[in-house]
């Protein structure tokens, strides 16, 4: 929790010249903010935001390894809220502005999604507007949370509501953008792949997608897991989730896809995280807050 009166901010932007310029520009625009951390990098962000909990993050879609898109799946992801135990002791979600080169193609995303973003390089008057929709986010929440004490409700929080809010808009831009260099080019749809070619050894395996199971990022390479065996392959998971049908393999996780027909069961601990199991496979598959929605009871 915040105990200072200042809002606070974290900066992820992997060019120093621009996180400066943006930097200076908040100092004016908005001088009670407090940036609490710069980091130059999506694993960095993460790791800071959790730490430091800000009230506003400015998130680079470009950055080194994780998107800012893919950092703020995976924080959203790994946030508590308190909405899972009691509802107290949890910190709101911040308040999310991404920063982006000018591509029209992603300015309109972003616009569908009701999440803010700057574009490259910052306009005061455009830094304005994004920071006045910032200060009414956060003059709300504040307002709710008071609101929420005095009636001593109980049952989920509102910052599990604003959270959900965020995964949902996530979750489209995710799908709109599914690279690091959106475009439209991105968006092309592939012919959906028949068979995988694994290196075994010397020679080359060629595997069924009908046996898949599972798809599953590990560091360099990607598990394919079938009922029998597992193989490695070197395609990037994001490359190889356009050539699915997203109809028979669904996305439970940033580094995972099943099989849909091959779910067992799913199952959710007291901490509110979920797991499932997959016929023919012996271990547990985690499925990150951004998809659980999946698995409502119908």
């Amino acid at each position: 929790m915040n105990l200072d009166a200042r809002p606070t901010a974290l900066i992820a932007e992997d060019e120093p010249l621009l996180a400066a310029a943006l930097q200076a520009e908040l100092a004016r625009a908005w001088p009670e903010l407090k940036v609490l951390a710069v980091v130059g990098d999506g694993a960095s962000a993460v790791t800071q935001a959790m730490q430091l909990k800000p009230d506003v993050l400015f998130f680079d879609i470009r950055m080194p390894a994780l998107s800012g898109l893919d950092a703020a799946a995976e924080l959203a992801d790994a946030w508590d809220t308190g909405g899972n135990t009691d509802g107290k002791g949890g910190t709101p979600f911040p308040a999310l502005v991404f920063v982006t080169a000018y591509d029209q193609y992603a300015v309109q995303a972003f616009e569908a999604q009701a999440i803010d973003y700057l574009l490259k390089p910052i306009q005061a008057a455009r830094l304005q507007k994004t920071l006045t929709k910032v200060q009414l986010t956060l003059a709300n929440r504040a307002q709710k949370a008071t609101d929420s004490i005095a009636n001593s409700s109980s049952g989920l929080s509102q910052t599990d509501t604003l959270l959900d809010t965020t995964l949902a808009q996530l979750r489209q831009l995710l799908a709109t953008l599914p690279g690091p260099a959106a475009g439209p080019s991105s968006a092309m749809t592939l012919a959906p792949l028949k068979v995988i070619q694994a290196s075994v050894g010397n020679a080359i395996r060629m595997v069924p997608m009908e046996d898949v199971l599972c798809f599953e990022a590990a560091d360099k390479y990607v598990r394919v897991l079938t009922a029998e065996r597992e193989y490695l392959i070197r395609t990037p998971l994001k490359e190889l989730t356009e050539q699915l049908d997203a109809q028979v393999f669904w996305q439970i996780h940033r580094g995972t896809v099943v099989r849909a027909q091959a779910i067992e069961s799913v199952t959710r601990d007291e901490a509110g995280k979920t797991a499932l199991s997959l016929r023919g496979r012996q271990e547990k598959f985690v499925v990150s807050r951004l998809y659980s929605h999946l698995f409502k009871a119908m």
